[in-house]
Order: structure tokens, then C-alpha cells, then sequence
């Protein structure tokens, strides 16, 4: 069918920037108030060494579960901290408790409304069905937009992804209590708000508090998602590891969330009836918990000392002590964590996130002249849409220009030698790349992208098929990194390579990946390879394993970035 498309994508992005900028205020008194709960519980939760935490988490899970699971929970925390991700497993449990908070808060009360009217019940279930089918991915694009990158956006999707089995399992409990004892109720004249809560709500508690654990499940199931837009904790320790294709660092932090999800799971399932009650009653249990978060607020209130940071007024407090990164495992987070420390920058923080993420926090503060600071190299199609500057790098901490390489798997040359010369003669300048970058960005398909800009330098092309043997129908994969210079850069050639004759697949991946695919054969080839400095480890992790072609672009450079309008030139400008 010749129809039109439907631009429905353009009609989601007008009214998300409409909500926006309407209840800006709003989202900002959201993202202060979750930054302040989250602060206060991770606070609480780090009063004191480790080992006080793991022993009143072991004492709770045996009296909701008995002692082997008690005992289990003592070994397991202590080999969390053994490893080394105490803080990081305190930064999860602090995001699945806020979650969790915010779950019981807003999914009872809408569970209890669509028990008592089939109206809201029919309007409510088709938003929970998309809610719970929808792509988790996709609440993390609307919500950095909201709730700018960090932890609020990844507690935000978290929270929209997990509230439906609490809404659900409230709304069928109270269902499903039975009709004589709501008859005999009304019989004896009770009112809906004494029926509610004195026949309903007890009978239906077994069924909400299986709603609230699946809850509590599926916004741990989230914290590596969460991970993409900046959220701390072991989902950013397992993004990582992917990233760098460290298998030992990512079953350990994976085990971590395996043995929090076990404990939290227990002590949810068991708190109605637990295994110990007989002994000591739920009242006393709970209010012991109370008292040790008391206490704990109250030694934080007077161990925090008025200590404030020097230039309060400058850019440090102006942009929260922030650096706005992409993938923790990419080679520039590597060189910006390592500039931070060679210009003594202890106050600040480097986020992590993803590109994606990153650009979407300086087009937000871009436009609304505020100050950021931001890891960024060029080419980039944001230097072409904004006007930004590199900061000074006296301590040369980013290094010199870079190249970007073309490297492709041994035995290439001989199963596809026409594909091979033209990778070899593959060559462009940033010029070039921003070209295609720009149409991207302004929602171009990056196929037909690359499409326009091979139809508009032919010379070019020409040159990288000059001699080449046309192929026939040969398979060629090509991975790459979703950086906008890669999303680019493998469209071109992978177009000038279908249209010599072979069919090309473009498959995307991390960066520690795209390397570990090139040397064990499993792709052909790949165009961005940052070379010599922001995929080094990579590169001499498998450079006896593949071949590198040399340099498809010149003239690269990575290092901190932020808007002309921002009063500072160098890097040291931030102490």
C-alpha cells in the first residue's frame, strides 16, 4: 500500500516536549524530593562499618525465615563486601526500597479505587497492559528528559515498570473477598471506609503483599537498565563488565544482585507470618526497626559536620559537582576519571550513562542556558547543532588527536577479498562524518543517511572501490559501538559494500564486544576503533587476533566539553 506514514513518533516527541517544558516545576520538585529520600537512605543504610548492617539484615531474615536462611544471609553479605561491592549493593538496595516506596504509596490506593469501581478498572487495565508490555528501555528516554540523567530517571522507569503486579494483586484481593462478609458488614452498618479496612484490606493483605514482591522483584530486575541513564549501584558494576567483556567482574556483581533479589524476596514473602513470632511479636520486631532508623538519622544529623565547599557560587556548585559521562566502560570515562584525579578535582563526580544520555542532558541544559560540563569528543554532530568548547587540558590528561581504525577479522581477505580492499581504502575526514551525523540527529534514517551522502560524493566512494572485486552475494557482518560517529561511519560502508554486490549486516554491540567478535571471527569487520588511546585495553587485549587496517579518519580528540556561554576555559577552572 502507497500510503503516507503516520508520524506518530513526531507527535509523541511534540507532546513530550510540551510536558516538558509545562511542568518543568514540577519535575523538578520530584527530582529533589527522590534525591532527598534516596540520599537519607543510603545514609542510614552506611551508618557505621558493614558488618552492623549485615547482622541486623541476618537477624531479620531469620525471624521472617528461619535460621539457615539467616545464616545464608550472614555468609552471603560478607562475601558481597569481600568483593569489594558493599557500596554498590547499598546504592541498590536504597533504588529498590525508593522504588518499592513509591510502588505501595501509588499502587494500593489506585488497586483499592479499581476494586471498588468497574469504570476506573476498565480504563486502569489497558495502561497497566502497556505499562508491563512496553520495553523497559523505552521509559528511560521520556524520563532523562523529565528528570535529567542520574538516579531519578532510572527510579522513575523503575517505579513504572514494577507498579503493575501492586495494582493487579490489590484490586483481585479485594475481590475476591467473599460476598457474605461483605453482606454481613453492610448488615451490621458499616461504613465503606470500616468495611475497607476492617473486612477487606485483612482478608485481601496475603494477596497485596504478593503483588508488592513482585514489585520489589521487578524493580531489581531493572538496576542495569536503570544503569544506562546514570543510576549507581551493581547494574552500572554489570554494565561495565559487558562493556569490557570482564566475565569474572560481572558474575561477581550479578551474584550480588542474585543474593539481595534472595533476601529481599524471603523477607517480603514471610513478613505477614513469620517464622518466629511465636517468639517475638511482629509489634516489638518493627518497633526496633523504627528505632534503629532513628537513631541512625540521628547520628547522621550530628556527625555531618557545616563543612561547605569552597566558591559555593562558582561551577562546581552550579552544576552539583557533576561531569556528565556516556558508557562506564568506555575508554574516555577511563581518561576523565583519570583527569579528575590529575587535577585533584576531589569534589566532583563523573556520571556515568550512556551517549544517548549524555546528549539528551545538554540539549536540556543547552537550551535552557544553564551550565554543564560534559565528556565529549568530535567528530560529533554536537558540535555542528550547539556551540561548544573543549576545556584546556594543560596535563595533556585526553592526549593528543586520535585516529579512528578500520580493523577486520584474519581470513578476510581470502573468503571476501573485494570487500577486504575496499575496507583497506576506506578513508574520510570529520568534515565528512559530520555530515551524516547532522541528517541523524535530525531524524533522518542513518541508512538513508548514508545513502544521501554516498549519492552526493561519488568521487569519494570511488576511490575507496577503485580496483576492488565486486562481490557476489557474500555475507559481511559489521559490528560497531551505538556512539553517533559509529552509527554513521558503518552506515556509509556498509552501503558502498552492498552496492558492490554483498550483503552486509550491521549488528550492534559494546565496545568490548565489537573487538572480542573481530578476533574470535564471529564479525568481519568494524570501523571505530579509537586508537591510541580510548580502546587501547581492548585493542592489546586481542591485536594478535585480527588486523588492523590503519586509519579510516584523522584528526579526532576527546576531553571535557561545555557551551561557549559557560565562563570557564580549562580544566583546572574546576578547583
Amino acid at each position: 500500500m502507497n500510503m503516507s506514514k503516520i508520524p506518530l513518533g513526531n507527535w509523541v516527541d511534540s507532546f513530550v516536549d510540551w510536558i516538558t517544558v509545562a511542568f518543568a516545576g514540577l519535575f523538578s520538585f520530584f527530582t529533589n524530593v527522590i534525591d532527598g529520600l534516596l540520599d537519607f537512605i543510603v545514609e542510614v543504610l552506611s551508618v557505621g562499618p558493614p558488618i552492623l548492617l549485615i547482622i541486623v539484615l541476618a537477624l531479620l531474615v531469620t525471624y521472617t525465615s528461619r535460621w539457615p536462611l539467616g545464616i545464608f544471609t550472614l555468609l552471603s553479605l560478607l562475601l558481597i563486601d569481600n568483593l569489594g561491592y558493599w557500596e554498590s549493593t547499598i546504592q541498590t538496595l536504597a533504588i529498590v526500597l525508593v522504588s518499592g516506596f513509591f510502588t505501595i504509596l501509588i499502587g494500593i490506593p489506585i488497586g483499592i479505587w479499581c476494586a471498588q469501581s468497574k469504570t476506573v478498572q476498565k480504563i486502569v487495565t489497558p495502561i497497566l497492559d502497556f505499562m508491563q508490555t512496553m520495553p523497559a528501555f523505552v521509559y528511560l528516554i521520556p524520563s532523562i528528559l523529565f528528570f535529567g540523567i542520574g538516579v531519578v530517571p532510572g527510579i522513575v522507569a523503575s517505579f513504572i515498570f514494577a507498579i503493575a503486579p501492586t495494582i493487579r494483586m490489590t484490586n483481585l484481593g479485594i475481590q475476591e473477598v467473599p460476598k457474605e462478609l461483605i453482606e454481613a458488614s453492610d448488615a451490621f452498618g458499616s461504613t465503606a471506609s470500616q468495611k475497607l479496612f476492617k473486612v477487606q484490606l485483612p482478608l485481601a493483605t496475603p494477596t497485596i503483599l504478593a503483588g508488592i514482591n513482585q514489585s520489589i522483584m521487578l524493580a531489581l530486575s531493572m538496576v542495569v537498565t536503570a544503569s544506562l541513564v546514570g543510576a549507581p549501584g551493581l547494574g552500572a558494576d554489570v554494565y561495565r563488565a559487558v562493556s569490557q567483556i570482564n566475565v569474572g567482574q560481572g558474575f561477581e556483581a550479578g551474584l550480588s544482585i542474585v543474593i539481595i533479589a534472595i533476601i529481599l524476596d524471603r523477607i517480603t514473602q514471610n513478613i505477614r507470618k513469620p517464622a518466629y513470632e511465636h517468639l517475638i511479636s511482629r509489634k516489638i520486631i518493627l518497633s526496633i526497626a523504627a528505632a534503629l532508623i532513628v537513631v541512625s538519622a540521628l547520628v547522621l544529623v550530628f556527625a555531618k559536620g557545616n563543612t561547605v565547599k569552597e566558591n559555593a557560587t562558582g561551577i562546581g556548585a552550579q552544576t552539583d559537582y557533576e561531569v556528565i559521562g556516556i558508557e562506564p566502560g568506555a575508554g574516555l570515562m577511563k581518561q576523565a576519571n583519570k583527569a579528575l584525579k590529575d587535577y585533584e578535582l576531589t569534589d566532583w563526580t563523573l556520571v556515568e550513562g550512556s551517549s544517548a544520555a549524555m546528549v539528551a542532558e545538554l540539549k536540556k541544559a543547552y537550551e535552557n542556558k544553564e551550565p554543564i560540563i560534559v565528556t565529549g569528543w568530535s567528530p560529533h554532530w554536537m558540535f555542528s547543532s550547539f556551540d561548544l568548547k573543549y576545556l584546556d587540558d594543560p596535563n595533556n590528561t585526553f592526549g593528543g588527536a586520535e585516529d579512528i581504525n578500520t580493523i577486520v577479522r584474519k581470513g578476510l581477505e581470502e573468503d571476501a577479498p573485494g570487500a577486504y580492499t575496499i575496507l583497506d581504502q576506506f578513508f574520510w575526514k570529520p568534515s565528512d562524518m559530520e555530515d551524516v551525523m547532522v541528517d541523524i540527529a535530525n531524524g533522518v534514517d542513518p541508512a538513508k543517511a548514508a545513502e544521501k551522502w554516498i549519492q552526493a560524493n561519488p568521487d569519494k566512494t570511488a576511490k575507496w572501490t577503485k580496483g576492488a572485486q565486486a562481490g557476489n552475494g557474500e555475507s559481511i557482518n559489521l559490528v560497531y559501538v551505538a556512539w553517533d560517529t559509529e552509527i554513521a561511519s558503518t552506515n556509509v560502508i556498509g552501503k558502498v559494500l552492498e552496492q558492490q554486490g554483498y550483503n552486509v549486516t550491521l549488528s550492534q554491540v559494546e565496545v568490548g564486544p565489537m573487538f572480542a567478535g573481530i578476533a574470535n571471527g564471529s564479525a568481519d569487520a568494524m570501523v571505530g576503533a579509537w586508537l591510541p588511546s580510548t580502546h587501547l585495553d581492548y585493542y592489546n587485549a586481542y591485536k594478535n587476533d585480527f588486523i588492523d587496517l590503519g586509519p579510516n579518519l584523522t584528526g579526532t580528540k576527546n576531553g571535557l566539553v561545555v557551551p561557549e556561554y559557560v565562563d570557564i576555559d580549562s580544566i583546572e577552572d574546576l578547583k
